[in-house]
């Protein structure tokens, strides 16, 4: 242990003698191992939003779009068709014992007028359960009943986007709005969600009872689709497959036909979000990391250089006893310090650019323990691997020949 630090001792001894080369050295290192941490980190942070964004669509969510269609040999995607019905909803949450709540997708945008300020917003028509599926909770008021679905009421409840340009801070809660010249009673207001995985305003919309929408604002009754809510996390995919078998039973459809209906479920949007912020952060830090290769490269150059200006201190060690493994030993622990010093100043560059990039860019970042460590590793590892063969050609010099090395 104290050969260790004696030759811990003399590394240090040997960087202290050329500050500013050694601090040259040390700065490619500190540039890679900050800008890896601050990439990792913000890609991180950008994952971390992406699956806060999703959860916020609801608990175990499934959405069923009407579709594919097939016009004159044209094939259309998921919500080109009309073939989804009220029926189809109430069978599936009759009939499917993976799924606990559904509501119908009804929707439409509207001009909404309140005293002399108006907004154009989204309105949703849904039923009770939609409140549930999509995890939205009040702000103040109640929810609308089943006796409001039923009557078609004229209720509604308001997004805080809705809330902030209609009402400027009063109460909204009994206050009459005016939906397309129709006036709706607000009977409770809805908590904050803010933007959703597409960047839309969650927060931006009315929500009335979907009969009411479709009786008295669109004047049809035809569906969109609906939305459904799986027992569990892990009956999703159970959920799927019995709503895609009652489906396709009752639309008469053959082993070899297509599906008229298409399913998604919050997996897979999931997944396919993550999978875009893992491949950005991955290639973040790729480009990150060839300033940790140039800085390698750097402490390769200036420890051969250190060889060759040290060569008579090398042979005057050997002439009294050092092995070719002392010496070998000696460089690379110089290396070595050099390369774990960068890390941790680049460490704390690192995490201060993440919390700088967080704080003015608004961008969302997340450093992690196992960044931090694997940042140490890699620094560390740099320097064994470019300091080895600068101390391997310093411990087979031959002495006689470098005592006379002028």
């Amino acid at each position: 242990m104290m050969r260790f630090f004696e030759i811990l001792r003399i590394a240090f001894d040997a960087l202290l003698r050329n500050k500013m080369r050694s601090l040259l050295t040390m700065l490619g290192i500190i540039i890679g191992v900050g800008a890896v941490i601050a990439m990792v980190a913000i890609g991180q942070g950008a994952q971390l939003s992406v699956e806060a964004q999703i959860s916020s669509l609801g608990s175990n969510v499934l959405m069923v779009f009407p579709g594919t269609s097939n016009r004159g040999g044209v094939m259309g995607g998921g919500g080109t068709g009309t073939t989804l019905t009220e029926e189809d909803q109430k069978a599936v949450k009759e009939q499917c014992p993976a799924v606990a709540y559904v509501s119908p997708q009804v929707g439409s945008g509207a001009q909404v007028v309140f005293g002399n300020l108006n907004w154009n917003t989204r309105i949703q028509g849904g039923t009770v359960d939609l409140f549930t599926i999509r995890d939205w909770r009040l702000e103040a008021g109640d929810f609308f009943t089943e006796q409001d679905i039923r009557a078609a009421t004229k209720v509604c409840l308001i997004g805080q986007t809705v809330v902030s340009q209609l009402f400027e801070g009063a109460s909204s809660v009994g206050q009459t709005i005016r939906i397309r010249n129709i006036p709706f009673r607000v009977v409770g207001t809805l908590k904050s969600k803010g933007q959703n995985a597409m960047g839309q305003d969650q927060d931006d919309l009315i929500i009335i009872p979907y009969t009411t929408l479709q009786k008295r604002l669109v004047g049809h009754v035809r569906s969109w689709g609906f939305i459904a809510s799986a027992v569990s996390k892990a009956q999703i995919p159970l959920a799927q497959q019995q709503m895609t078998d009652l489906l396709r039973m009752r639309h008469k459809l053959g082993p070899m036909d297509d599906n008229d209906f298409t399913i998604r479920n919050q997996t897979e949007i999931a997944d396919a979000q993550s999978a875009t912020t893992k491949i950005m952060t991955t290639l973040l830090a790729s480009i990150a990391s060839v300033s940790l290769l140039v800085g390698g490269i750097g402490i390769m150059n200036i420890m051969l250089v250190s060889v060759t200006e040290r060569t008579r201190e090398i042979g005057i060690r050997m002439s009294i006893g050092a092995r070719k493994r002392d010496i070998l030993t000696q460089f690379l622990m110089e290396a070595i310090v050099m390369s774990l010093l960068g890390g941790v100043i680049g460490i704390v560059f690192g995490v201060g650019g993440s919390s700088l990039v967080s704080k003015f860019a608004g961008w969302p970042t997340l450093i992690t323990a196992n960044s931090i460590i694997l940042a140490v590793f890699f620094s560390m590892a740099v320097g064994i691997f470019f300091g080895y063969y600068p101390a391997r050609k310093a411990s087979s010099l031959h002495p006689i020949d470098a005592l006379r090395y002028e």
